[in-house]
């Protein structure tokens, strides 16, 4: 234990934090489809400085992809996937570059603020016809790719345009799942190019690997069809909660 705890550079009880919250995450991850990453960076963030979070949460996505990626093919709408990724493999690297040579908290709190206000109006019934659109097709995933370069949270901004669109909740988790396992192996490029990809960063990610891997076993066990109804609501509230965390992280100086 001594030595995987130098090997990651925490303490005891940073460890055990990082792997609980990890698990957790993973389970809404196999529940939901996303916000793994949103998770994982909006809880310990404190603990690990945020831009080596980032190559961490690599790691655990592609971990999480892994298990849940077969599945996501057969049921994934993949026109809509790959429209995404196009879209994305623009954005991410303006948002790398923003991240590494830019303050980006009034970038991030008006991706945040954004997020909370299209998922609000989707719970209320008022979603933006812009966004089941091709032009909002693109426009989502270049404004995740960014968003993913800023903090992890591309997941979040993809997860509202798939969830404007009317389709049955397996084919919209399943397009999520798609999405986010070719944006990890597209975004590994990136991470590397900027130097993110550290042997420490890289440690920590196969390590935590194995809870998050776990908990989303744990959550994909709770995606029953009697709970497919719940599944637009829980996600919307979702990233609702998720911004809105990230917003007062980002008042408190956090």
């Amino acid at each position: 234990m001594e030595n995987l705890l130098a090997w990651v550079d925490l303490t005891p009880v940073q460890f055990w934090i990082c792997a609980g919250v990890i698990f957790l995450a993973g389970v809404v991850r196999g529940f939901s489809g996303f916000a793994l990453s949103a998770l994982v960076m909006a809880s310990l963030a404190i603990m690990i400085p945020p831009i080596e979070l980032i190559a961490v949460c690599w790691f655990l996505e592609l971990s999480a992809s892994a298990i849940m990626v077969r599945g996501g093919f057969r049921e994934a709408d993949m026109k809509v996937v790959a429209g995404l990724i196009i879209g994305s493999a623009l954005g991410s690297p303006i948002g790398l570059y923003l991240t590494t040579t830019l303050p980006v908290e009034t970038s991030k709190a008006v991706a945040l603020l954004l997020i909370l206000v299209l998922a609000a109006t989707q719970l209320l019934k008022l979603r933006p016809k812009f966004l089941a659109t091709g032009p909002g097709l693109y426009a989502s995933g270049l404004m995740a790719g960014i968003a993913s370069g800023l903090a992890s949270v591309g997941g979040m901004i993809v997860a509202l345009y798939v969830l404007a669109r009317d389709a049955p909740a397996r084919i919209m988790r399943a397009s999520l799942v798609m999405f986010l396992f070719a944006s990890s192996v597209m975004s590994f490029i990136f991470l590397y190019y900027y130097g993110m990809m550290v042997s420490v960063a890289a440690l920590r990610g196969l390590v935590f690997a194995v809870p998050c891997m776990l908990g989303v076993l744990a959550g994909q066990a709770l995606f029953m069809p009697r709970l497919e109804g719940y599944y637009r609501p829980f996600c919307l509230a979702l990233l609702m909660f998720l911004a809105a965390l990230g917003l007062v992280r980002l008042g408190m100086g956090g």
